[in-house]
């Protein structure tokens, strides 16, 4: 519904780097603004109004919740700014669908968001299609300016990024959600994996050196990808696949989680106090099971099924990760570590095309990461999709580092303490969204995002 007017300055607001949109993009911007909202609606689509409506702890959100954010965040940087005689579709929306933009005004405490029971999931899609309605009549006009065209698609473009971190959000939080109930409800019922023959891991050296690191310039890119800047690495060792759900059984099996010397202190506080025995969703199976999976179950959008040994291990921590190093370089004879962001993007870099083309991301239906089906010898596999790689790198800005000024400069810079950078996309990431500069960031003990593990080693 829309009210009477009631207009209020978005303060500081201000655009990014004009290279944040690629050249040409704005002629197609339109076309790409209503199949990325789409997008949105389709994930939500097999969902009940109750299933939207949950928010399962306080990290997640309800899906109803994220339809509406990403709504406000056009509504709010462009129409306000932009449209004549701009009107709010609601003028309660602006605190109620705000995340944490400060600069703008208050929100509403990210706790309570699965208490808003009003607007309804129904009242939402419409607030969604009013909104949509007018933001093509803007992209349609063509009576502005070069400069405020320009600032429009930046901003659109900017939106347009953070709807699809929000579709992999709608994801992960509502696995959360469905996991949490004792019936394993099904999102997707299509179990999407087929026996393959296992891929042994091995070892892609690199000489290292003095490399360059960072958002090249061209298309897209946040504020933390820059600038791009030379870092100096020894030469290094990147494992040529994830780590697979079997060598993780193995560390279980192994009674990896109850051995401290493999855990950094904060972790074996973390894990004990959670009282953490696997990854996330894994289940012991109730009754004797001799299929090779040693009575484990997941929980996956696809329901309850057995561990597959070949599929990348996923819902790790960063604790976990980094003792599963520990304790494969001790079985080894290796000292195994996690990647530093450098080194996994300096790999990733070299080859980037052919893994986005290679990776399974959410446009797979998939929802799962997917075994290994083929090795390409001194090349590392599974670089983009299937799961975040958690690297040993702190988040923290780049040399040289400047938040976008004003209200989305609040985007990344505010959150660079007590996180650490993920890397490559996940299942449930789109395509098109993720690159190899792409910095994701999250604390050490999370673990309900896609999170999984590529070993490192130092070639001496």
């Amino acid at each position: 519904m829309r009210s009477t007017p009631t207009r209020q300055p978005v303060r500081g607001r201000a655009v990014p780097a004009p290279q944040a949109l690629a050249p040409g993009a704005e002629g197609r911007l339109g076309e790409r603004f209503a199949r990325v909202r789409a997008q949105s609606l389709a994930l939500a689509a097999p969902l009940s109004e109750a299933d939207c409506q949950v928010q399962s702890m306080p990290d997640a959100s309800p899906t109803k919740w994220h339809l509406a954010h990403v709504t406000w965040f056009f509504e709010t940087f462009v129409l306000e700014r932009f449209e004549a005689a701009f009107r709010p579709h609601h003028p309660a929306f602006r605190v109620l669908f705000n995340s944490y933009y400060h600069g703008i005004g208050e929100q509403h405490p990210r706790p309570q968001r699965g208490l808003v029971t009003r607007p309804g999931l129904a009242e939402v899609k419409a607030y969604r299609a009013a909104v949509d309605e007018r933001m093509l009549a803007l992209l349609a006009r063509g009576d502005l300016d070069a400069p405020a065209r320009a600032e429009i698609a930046t901003l659109v473009e900017l939106g347009l990024q953070h709807e699809q971190q929000h579709q992999e959000l709608i994801v992960t939080d509502l696995k959360h959600l469905l996991g949490c109930n004792p019936l394993a409800p099904v999102y997707r019922p299509a179990w999407p994996l087929a026996p393959v023959a296992p891929v042994a891991h091995g070892w892609c050296e690199f000489a290292g050196g003095l490399v360059e690191i960072g958002h090249r310039g061209e298309g897209f890119a946040f504020d933390n990808e820059t600038p791009r800047h030379a870092v100096h690495l020894r030469p290094y060792a990147l494992g040529n696949r994830l780590v697979t759900h079997g060598e993780w059984l193995d560390f279980v099996e192994a009674g990896g989680y109850d051995e401290p010397r493999w855990w950094l202190s904060a972790g074996w506080d973390w894990l004990r106090q959670q009282r953490v025995c696997a990854p996330m969703y894994w289940r012991r199976r109730g009754g004797d099971h001799d299929d090779g999976h040693n009575g484990w179950a997941s929980f996956t959008l696809h329901g309850e099924v057995p561990v597959d040994p070949h599929t990348p291990v996923v819902h790790v921590s960063l604790y976990e990760a980094d003792a599963y190093a520990r304790w494969r370089g001790a079985v080894s004879g290796e000292p195994l570590r996690l990647p530093t962001e450098a080194e996994w993007e300096h790999a990733a870099g070299r080859d980037e095309a052919a893994a986005l083309v290679e990776g399974n991301f959410v446009e797979s239906e998939a929802l799962h990461p997917m075994p290994l089906k083929r090795v390409r010898p001194g090349v590392p596999m599974q670089m983009m999709g299937d799961a975040w790689e958690w690297t040993s790198s702190p988040y923290q800005g780049y040399p040289g580092f400047r938040p976008w000024a004003g209200a989305v400069g609040e985007y990344n810079g505010k959150f660079m303490v007590n996180q650490y950078v993920l890397r490559g996309g996940s299942c449930a990431t789109p395509r098109e969204h993720i690159r190899a500069s792409y910095r994701n960031f999250f604390p050490a003990e999370t673990r309900w995002q896609f999170s999984g593990v590529r070993l490192a080693r130092d070639i001496e």
